[in-house]
């Protein structure tokens, strides 16, 4: 009962929170939350408190950027619990053999990431992150009040006590196995009827293939995975509904959709300084306000973002998103044109000139496997593919490279995100 009434606490909080009457005195407070929350946490993680000894902690902009490399190799002692990497590891791991994800380390929920990026991470949370967690999430994402009645569908490769925070009487969660078979999925669907679907565009996908499937959620969110443009129209059409988002991270709760369909970052959890790599699209840099036991301070992230031109007629002060691209492992790189030099070639441009070339394209996948290689598979035989990456290339001034037409589509591996765009060679 304690449990249930502290994230009803952090629901009410989050729904009712202060409002800013501009977007420079929301950025004024934002600030100094950083700069209180960093101040009381260093003392409390032996690697801050060593990262930042000789840096004015007031001036959070000149306080040294770490990302996953850094905190793997300092996990030890960047957690404030004392917990080693070696048995957090273990009990991770064994949660993934087990498929049982109910087992704490000294009081604290423990999760494995993915890897997606070649590097899987560890995360430490305590009770109390749980249920903030959990207060902030309803209140951003449930279609109507907490205090009706919601069957949410959750799909996803790795279950936790986190996502389990969401329970309650009004609640009904169900943890969807993504190892488990499709067909296993429907069945089990059609008989919970959910309100919520939860699921990586990917699954998502394969829903709308499959013929028995006969339930109407109120709302459908896509997590984990980039969603490609393709992909949000063909499950937006069959679900006769906007496809919401969540951008969730190992790191934090990082954005997610308002009532109009745009991404939001959670500015209001963590302040987010963007790493601009171009006019529009930025790698953002994060610290997290609720993140004690694992702390998330100045955190770069590996992830492409494009900030939304047109302001969102929802009013928020948080910045819009257009898209998530992608990694930035995944941005291809090919030869100019006028010196020889590698030019960065970012995943939308190419997804958009293949999607913007036939419409009938509802599935695609290129891979880069060197510096003048690719690899395409399109689902329509008469696409013109060297004719569309011979325009690209002439319109970004680059050299077009030998391009392999794959017959079909790499198989996905169980358990892996889906990637459209990939680049499968070292720099």
């Amino acid at each position: 009962m304690f449990e249930k009434l502290i994230v009803l606490f952090y629901y009410l909080k989050q729904k009712y929170q202060r409002r800013f009457k501009d977007r420079k005195s929301f950025e004024r407070w934002q600030k100094n939350k950083a700069i209180k929350f960093i101040r009381k946490i260093v003392k409390k993680s032996p690697f801050y408190e060593k990262l930042y000894q000789d840096f004015d902690l007031n001036d959070v902009s000149e306080l040294p950027i770490i990302a996953k490399k850094d905190m793997m190799q300092n996990f030890d002692t960047l957690n404030t619990v004392h917990i080693k990497k070696e048995a957090a590891f273990n009990i991770a791991y064994q949660a993934e053999k087990d498929r049982n994800f109910t087992p704490k380390l000294q009081n604290i929920t423990v999760g494995l990431s993915s890897g997606t990026s070649g590097n899987r991470g560890l995360f430490l949370v305590s009770d109390s992150e749980r249920r903030k967690w959990a207060g902030t999430v309803l209140a951003k994402q449930l279609p109507s009040s907490l205090f009706h009645h919601h069957k949410i569908a959750f799909f996803l490769r790795c279950d936790s006590n986190l996502y389990q925070s969401v329970k309650s009487r009004h609640i009904c969660f169900e943890y969807f196995d993504l190892l488990k078979p499709v067909q296993e999925h429907v069945d089990r669907l059609n008989q919970f009827q959910p309100t919520i679907l939860v699921a990586p565009p990917s699954l998502l996908r394969l829903l709308v293939d499959q013929q028995h499937l006969h339930i109407n959620p109120d709302k459908i969110i896509s997590v984990a995975e980039v969603l490609e443009d393709v992909d949000r129209k063909i499950i937006e059409s069959y679900f006769s509904k906007k496809l919401h988002q969540i951008y969730q991270a190992t790191e934090g709760f990082i954005a997610s959709t308002c009532s109009y369909g745009t991404l939001h970052l959670n500015e209001d959890i963590m302040m987010i300084e963007k790493e601009f790599l171009d006019e529009n699209r930025f790698i953002p840099i994060i610290t997290d306000f609720n993140r004690k036991t694992q702390p998330i301070l100045r955190y770069k992230l590996n992830d492409i973002l494009t900030l939304k031109k047109e302001a969102c007629p929802c009013g928020s002060y948080h910045l819009a998103i257009e898209k998530i691209e992608g990694r930035c492992d995944d941005i291809f790189y090919f030869k100019s044109l006028e010196n020889d030099k590698r030019m960065p070639i970012f995943p939308d441009f190419i997804s958009r000139a293949i999607i913007c070339s036939n419409e009938k394209v509802t599935d695609y996948y290129v891979r880069q496997i060197s510096d003048d290689k690719i690899e395409v598979y399109i689902n329509q035989t008469d696409f013109d593919i060297q004719g569309v990456f011979k325009d690209l290339c002439q319109k970004l001034g680059c050299i077009c490279p030998d391009i392999t037409v794959l017959e079909t589509k790499p198989t996905l591996v169980s358990g892996k995100k889906q990637k459209r765009i990939e680049r499968c060679c070292d720099d």
